[in-house]
């Protein structure tokens, strides 16, 4: 992402990048290409909080840099930029690697 095409997301929204994993093993065997989706997701972009049903509001879990697992049919797609990004609700995020 440029910084002259910024994305903010509303709400608890979260845009992820993918993470580009290694194709070889560390005694150099290449393995295929997978069709599926990569399972490590890199946080592009974040709002600060979220409303929650009482109206207040509530700190979104996640920051930018951090790298998430999220459940497998939750995400939609964005191309912007010739690029492809993910967009998900906090909700939808399992785990983040530490």
């Amino acid at each position: 992402m440029t910084k002259e095409s910024k994305i903010i997301p509303l709400e608890d929204h979260i845009i992820l990048e993918t993470i580009e994993e290694e194709n070889k093993t560390k005694s150099w065997i290449i393995l295929p290409d997978s069709k599926e989706k990569p399972s490590k997701w890199k946080v592009v972009a974040v709002w600060t909080w979220k409303i929650l049903e009482n109206w207040s509001r509530a700190p979104i879990d996640v920051r930018v840099g951090d790298v998430v697992y999220f459940t497998k049919y939750s995400p939609d797609e964005l191309d912007i930029e010739d690029k492809k990004y993910l967009v998900i609700k906090q909700s939808s995020i399992l785990a983040k690697l530490s």
